[in-house]
């Protein structure tokens, strides 16, 4: 059997709105979109480089029917390279671009094979001894247990099972074609190249199960380096895996703690500080970030009070870091300093604390209710699912009057002095 190295991909999701994104800055949207692209066309060129076998794309190439047939082409022109270079492509549909989703169609070259809907079927590359088994998507929502239907092993050949599933299941994504780790791991294959999660994950080793994760992240949801994987294969068996990287923008999450700032110019000055951090992980990337403050600190009233001009002031210090490091949301999660109740004067009567008032509305029940309800009729109102691409805005209740009451004694202080 000959020793060759393949590459699987999954999610490329190309096309994406990139919803959450558009409606906060449809500039950085776009170039989050481009980055998508180029990422592919890195994958595309290292496969080339490495001279790879065969490219494997584990579902999802396209994030939901084509709007007109840009996506399509460059796809294809994409994969023409490959082909060019002799290194066949293998698909599986995914539950974004579904038989059923997607309804547009551009001619790819025969060296393309994607699998079908109706069963699971086996592919054979002859001369290297290989059966790759898969089946696609006929619609979204598969509720069945592929693997369970796959072929059997060929017997002497490398065998491969493609398979785009939620496998033992994971929190940010729905459950698609669900399987458990042993199902795959008793079926005989040497190595089960795996979509739909998109993060990377060694589910197994013997045989490999692997998520390779996606190409490029799309939310604050998908941080950190993403890509491919390299397999390589020697005497019949997986001899190591590399990760590609090819991501061109990150997403990133900063936590930064004002225990220490006495004052706004302070928090900033920490702020920009923690920013340095991520100046070298750019290296060229966009990067998104979301700022999260925390901290008891004397200057919590006033960063609430004007969250618009804080917001401007961490942009610039962003950019005074890299030109390329752009806030993605800043969340004000900071507190006031614990004081002790302070007595009125001797025979008086006590006076009234605007923190204490405020606070004691935020626990009333009454409001509690008619706040959770407001909060879950925006979210439902908000556009292409806006509402659900984070965490509910109810289960935010809390921040959100936290953040409510640092504003009004935030102002209440600016007009005391």
């Amino acid at each position: 059997m000959n020793d060759f190295t393949f590459i699987h991909a999954a999610d490329l999701h190309l096309g994406s709105p990139l919803t959450g994104l558009a409606l906060k800055d449809p500039d950085i949207a776009r170039r989050f979109a481009s980055a998508g692209r180029r990422a592919f066309e890195d994958l595309v060129s290292q496969a080339i480089e490495i001279g790879a076998a065969f490219l494997i794309v584990a579902g999802d190439v396209y994030d939901g029917d084509w709007s007109d047939n840009t996506i399509g082409l460059f796809f294809a022109r994409q994969v023409a390279r490959l082909d060019r270079a002799g290194i066949p492509v293998i698909l599986v549909r995914g539950n974004h671009d579904a038989e059923s989703v997607i309804t547009k169609a551009i001619t790819l070259p025969d060296s393309v094979r994607t699998f079908p809907t109706t069963r699971a079927d086996t592919h054979r590359l002859e001369h290297l001894r290989v059966a790759l088994h898969g089946r696609s998507f006929p619609n979204r929502a598969v509720e069945e247990n592929y693997a369970l239907s796959y072929p059997a092993p060929l017997p002497g050949w490398f065998n491969i099972g493609v398979l785009h599933t939620s496998c033992t299941g994971h929190a940010a994504h729905a459950t698609y074609a669900p399987c458990s780790v042993a199902d795959l791991t008793g079926r005989g294959y040497a190595y089960w190249a795996l979509g739909h999660v998109h993060d990377y994950a060694e589910l197994a080793q013997d045989p490999f199960v692997v998520f390779p994760g996606n190409l490029q992240g799309r939310s604050i949801r998908e941080c950190g380096p993403k890509g491919a994987v390299a397999v390589e294969v020697a005497d019949g068996r997986v001899k190591a895996l590399r990760r590609l990287i090819v991501d061109h923008a990150r997403f990133h999450h900063l936590a930064v703690d004002l225990s220490e700032a006495e004052h706004e110019r302070d928090a900033l000055a920490a702020v920009e500080t923690a920013l340095r951090g991520l100046a070298a992980e750019a290296a060229g990337r966009l990067v998104a970030v979301r700022v999260r403050l925390h901290g008891r600190t004397p200057a919590h009233d006033r960063l609430a009070a004007d969250r618009e001009n804080l917001t401007a002031e961490i942009q610039a210090a962003a950019h005074r870091v890299h030109e390329d490091i752009w806030l993605e949301r800043l969340k004000i999660e900071t507190g006031r300093p614990e004081t002790r109740p302070h007595a009125g004067p001797p025979g008086g009567t006590m006076a009234i604390d605007p923190a204490t008032l405020l606070a004691s509305l935020d626990q009333d029940p009454e409001f509690r209710a008619r706040a959770r309800a407001a909060l879950a009729e925006i979210a439902a109102k908000m556009p292409g699912g806006l509402g659900h691409e984070e965490s509910a805005l109810a289960d935010e209740l809390d921040a959100l009057c936290a953040e409510a009451e640092a504003v009004i004694l935030g102002r209440l202080h600016g007009r005391a002095c």
